[in-house]
């Protein structure tokens, strides 16, 4: 018995657009909601939202009856939480603030069991091995796991060629709210600059046969990011969601009053 099918991988190798959304509210309830809305992928943000091992498990739980595909967002890409997420069954990774080579060909060694990579072997006792059910887990999880990098500074986009030609990456993500920053735009990551440096990434991550992926809460950056080459495309954040209804909902109301 194989490691289970990644059809998130499998859509991204095909050249498919899947559109997904970020769960940063860090809650069973709220992603078990969030699975029945449509998306085709979302993420389980454990860089800035207030995640730990535990609760990004108990999420993967909920989203396993779920048709959207989790990618699970380390807060680093240090090889004990690789090691610990894989287990803990996530076989979609987004690792942040990668800029050079040698840290994406490290993480390639994170997400691979020997002899090719560092990955711990004992499955055995793991979720990702369904408690040791999935027998041939251990020659069959290399081929489903799937590893997305982020590229967010300018140092990042200088060794951007370097990266993409390091094996084992499926797909780099170009993070706007850290490269703005980096580029001396904080908080205007719809500056020109800004935009024609995203843009421009995206074009070199598609012609170089991996998968180019962005976060847009704007339409029009949205449909530039999809005309040059997005694939895994993130349109909103449940946070924000939340948030902004709630805001409306409750200044329509008050208004009234004045």
């Amino acid at each position: 018995m194989p490691a289970p099918f990644n059809a998130f991988k499998q859509a991204l190798k095909q050249g498919d657009t899947v559109f997904g959304c970020w769960l940063g509210l860090a809650d069973t309830y709220s992603a078990e909601l969030m699975g029945t809305a449509g998306f085709d992928w979302l993420v389980i943000d454990g860089e800035h939202a207030p995640n730990d091992l535990r609760s990004i498990m108990a999420q993967l739980q909920v989203l396993e009856a779920s048709d959207s595909h989790p990618v699970v967002r380390v807060p680093v890409g240090e090889t004990y939480l690789i090691k610990q997420m894989l287990d803990a069954g996530a076989q979609t990774l987004l690792v942040p603030m990668v800029d050079n080579a040698d840290q994406a060909r490290q993480l390639v060694r994170d997400v691979t069991y020997p002899p090719h990579g560092d990955r711990g072997v004992g499955y055995a006792l793991t979720r990702a091995a369904r408690f040791s059910q999935i027998a041939d887990y251990g020659s069959t999880a290399d081929d489903e796991i799937c590893l997305l990098v982020q590229v967010e500074s300018v140092k990042g986009l200088e060794n951007l060629n370097a990266i993409l030609a390091v094996d084992g990456i499926d797909g780099v993500f170009i993070g706007p709210a850290d490269l703005a920053a980096d580029m001396g735009y904080m908080g205007n990551a719809l500056h020109p600059e800004v935009q024609d440096a995203i843009m421009t990434a995206l074009h070199k991550i598609h012609a170089a046969g991996k998968a180019p992926g962005i976060l847009s809460t704007h339409d029009d950056m949205t449909r530039d990011a999809l005309e040059a080459g997005a694939q895994f495309v993130a349109v909103g954040a449940d946070v924000l969601l939340l948030s902004h209804a709630a805001q409306a909902l409750a200044g329509k109301w008050r208004d009234t009053l004045t």
